[in-house]
């Protein structure tokens, strides 16, 4: 599988679930160039590890509208199935108010355009961070048992900013307010000799 990291994501049109519970028949993802998007895929609605992924993901939605970035969430259930999961209770099995679009991958096309489908029709946790002008920045792609950590994407997120604001580039373990590194040889010597005794 080649990675999509430095190439332009694959655009889609599908049916989705926005936030206020109405279905979107025409969501497309290139409606999203200049804004930051983070694309993740979960496997199915009303299972166990998913919820507690697309819970913390609503949490910290408005940390990511700062960041001008929008928050896109796709399965394979149908926009149906998304609908009924959004108003189901949280301690009935349901996910209760989500606010960012659940997208509706029936067709299964999308999973597979991202390289993320397992051949029993079911997506991994794939996560894609895309940049203002629709380029895969970031992959990662967890087996179905591993939960994301949220604050790693935020992280990963500024660091991305970071680099398009200053041109530095983010060392091991970066996160906002610390000092990165000039790109230079000169720069990256400055920096490990500060930093790694």
């Amino acid at each position: 599988m080649s990675s999509l990291v430095t190439k332009e994501a694959p655009d889609f049109k599908a049916v989705a679930v926005m936030g206020d519970n109405s279905f979107k028949e025409d969501f497309k993802l290139s409606d999203f160039r200049g804004k930051y998007v983070l694309l993740f895929f979960y496997p199915l609605d009303f299972t166990f590890v998913c919820p507690s992924e697309i819970i913390a993901f609503n949490k910290a939605l408005e940390t990511f509208k700062e960041k001008n970035c929008e928050i896109i969430g796709v399965s394979v259930d149908s926009q149906f199935t998304h609908w009924a999961w959004k108003n189901t209770p949280v301690n009935e099995g349901g996910i209760g108010q989500i606010n960012y679009p659940l997208i509706a991958d029936l067709n299964k096309e999308i999973s597979a355009n991202y390289g993320v489908l397992l051949p029993d029709g079911i997506s991994l946790r794939g996560t894609f961070l895309i940049d203002k002008e629709g380029i895969v920045r970031h992959i990662t792609i967890n087996d179905l048992p591993l939960g994301r950590n949220i604050q790693e994407m935020v992280r990963l997120l500024d660091a991305i900013q970071f680099h398009e604001l200053r041109g530095d580039v983010c060392p091991a373990n970066w996160k906002e307010g610390e000092e990165a590194m000039t790109p230079t040889s000169t720069g990256v010597a400055d920096y490990l000799t500060k930093h790694t005794k």
